[in-house]
């Protein structure tokens, strides 16, 4: 039992691992605060996969939380004009800040307080962080998948509150699938996390591949020019395609194989590695958000055009 504690307080694996919280109790973290606690802890000859997960979640700390501070702050500003995808991105950019604070108190637990229950609240940030951003993001690609693909269906679901439904539901199943985490002893269950990317991978696909479709169709009645439409929520569901694919696309492809690796081989390597690829999202998602912006808020307006890449306006076509 000492020797699967010891391992079990592993940065890396504790926050992770489905074992059952039981394991967490306070005499038992208690007895390690006489030990000397490392983020490497049981992978001392194998740190560089923990060393780039360490690094992702640098980024998330210094870049991330502003980032997402920064769309919450826009889509305060624009709430009268809101987009119907507004209601999904403001829960991402909340989450993906939520993770990004929780990131910090992870850091003061390992080498401060050493608590159970900072422990276990930390277990249930990273469920949220493990659900939350894929089943958002088939939010907005589902909306604008709707506006291109049956415009007339979506002009009658345009009503907030079936968004706000559907944002109630992702979020019970995130509450529901950290809280799942947290407690622990549950069999197999990572594979529901691989499932849910997979099932979010394969929607994104779908959207993007439907969409291009239809963009397509509206070039070849005669048309020069894209629907202004349509081309924006083309670059909005490739920009989201993009995120699924270099941030959930790793665990995914090598999950599903964790018994052909070595046990220290996946724990110290496979596991951190895929894992920062998730995690940086919470970076990269508030800026691609804002990247798309005219105007920034709290932000010079020098600083706005050189993070934004949208196209400016030529006055002569207008």
């Amino acid at each position: 039992m000492e020797s699967q504690l010891h391992y079990d307080t592993s940065f890396s694996n504790i926050l992770r691992s489905s074992l059952p919280s039981s394991n967490l109790t306070t005499d038992s973290v208690n007895t390690t605060q006489h030990n000397s606690v490392s983020v490497f802890e049981g992978c001392e000859q194998m740190v560089s996969g923990i060393i780039f997960d360490l690094t992702m979640q640098s980024f998330n700390v210094i870049i991330g939380i502003p980032a997402n501070i920064l769309v919450l702050a826009n889509l305060i500003n624009t709430r009268n004009e809101p987009l119907t995808s507004d209601i999904f991105l403001g829960c991402l950019a909340f989450m993906d800040a939520y993770f990004g604070f929780m990131t910090i108190i992870s850091f003061i637990n390992l080498y401060h307080w050493r608590s159970a229950m900072a422990w276990m609240a930390l277990k249930f940030s990273y469920g949220v962080k493990d659900t939350s951003g894929p089943l958002l993001l088939s939010c907005v690609c589902l909306d604008r998948f709707i506006a291109v693909i049956f415009p007339i269906a979506f002009g009658q679901l345009k009503d907030i509150k079936y968004r706000i439904g559907l944002a109630v539901v992702v979020l019970l199943l995130t509450f529901a699938y950290a809280s799942a985490k947290t407690v622990g002893g549950i069999h197999n269950f990572e594979k529901v996390f691989t499932g849910e990317v997979l099932f979010a991978f394969t929607w994104m696909v779908v959207c993007n591949v439907a969409i291009l479709w239809a963009l397509k169709r509206s070039r070849g009645s005669g048309k020069d020019e894209m629907n202004p439409m349509k081309r924006k929520a083309f670059k909005m569901v490739l920009s989201i395609l993009i995120i699924i694919i270099s941030n959930y696309l790793p665990p995914v492809a090598l999950f599903p194989f964790e018994d052909h690796y070595p046990r220290q081989v996946f724990t110290c390597y496979v596991q951190p590695v895929c894992f920062a690829f998730v995690n940086i999202s919470s970076t990269i998602q508030p800026l691609t958000y804002l990247s798309r912006l005219e105007k920034v808020p709290f932000l010079p307006e020098s600083c706005a055009e050189k993070l934004s890449c949208k196209e400016k306006n030529n006055p002569s076509k207008e």
